[in-house]
């Protein structure tokens, strides 16, 4: 049996070590569609009455799975970059060292975006899968929780996150 705070930094090394892979470019887009997710849930959960009566009435198993298929779903679309040939060569073009470590960096924050999102969900669920224990100290949880990307990333930060998001993608994507 693993404590879920292993779970969480194993996920962050293996998303690190994807993003070395993948490259910096790649990994950016990834970061991009989970603060969009990330900003959708805000948004709804905040500003949209009828979202926020139908999650709190539903059980914890239910909104852990809404919103962390949100979050999933778009991260796996992030992922699902096409082959362009922007990425190829120009301004993309992968020079060996330093795109491998800034894409372990991006895939570091990756996995933290995604892993401590999800960890964030399930604890604001209440820990809802029978295969899931919270963890022994109570304590180490709400720790851990003040720092998940759904709290740092509130409202009005995650306005920022999209609005430099967008900035950035005008202006190096286009």
């Amino acid at each position: 049996m693993m404590t879920l705070t292993a779970v969480f930094w194993m996920y962050v090394i293996l998303f690190g070590i994807i993003g070395g892979f993948r490259g910096w470019a790649k990994e950016l887009l990834v970061i991009f569609s989970v603060l969009l997710a990330i900003a959708i849930d805000t948004v709804l959960l905040t500003y949209v009455e009828s979202v926020r009566i139908i999650m709190t009435d539903r059980p914890g198993i239910t909104q852990f799975g809404l919103r962390a298929g949100l979050l999933l779903t778009l991260a796996y679309f992030g992922y699902q970059t096409p082959n362009l040939p922007a990425f190829a060569g120009g301004k993309f073009a992968r020079e060996k060292l330093q795109d491998f470590l800034l894409g372990v960096a991006l895939g570091l924050v990756n996995g933290y975006f995604i892993a401590g999102s999800v960890w964030y969900y399930m604890h604001q669920a209440g820990y809802p899968l029978e295969y899931v224990t919270p963890p022994a100290d109570p304590v180490q949880a709400v720790n851990y929780m003040k720092y998940m990307p759904p709290v740092l990333l509130g409202i009005p930060n995650i306005y920022f996150a999209i609005i430099a998001a967008f900035v950035f993608v005008i202006i190096v994507f286009i």
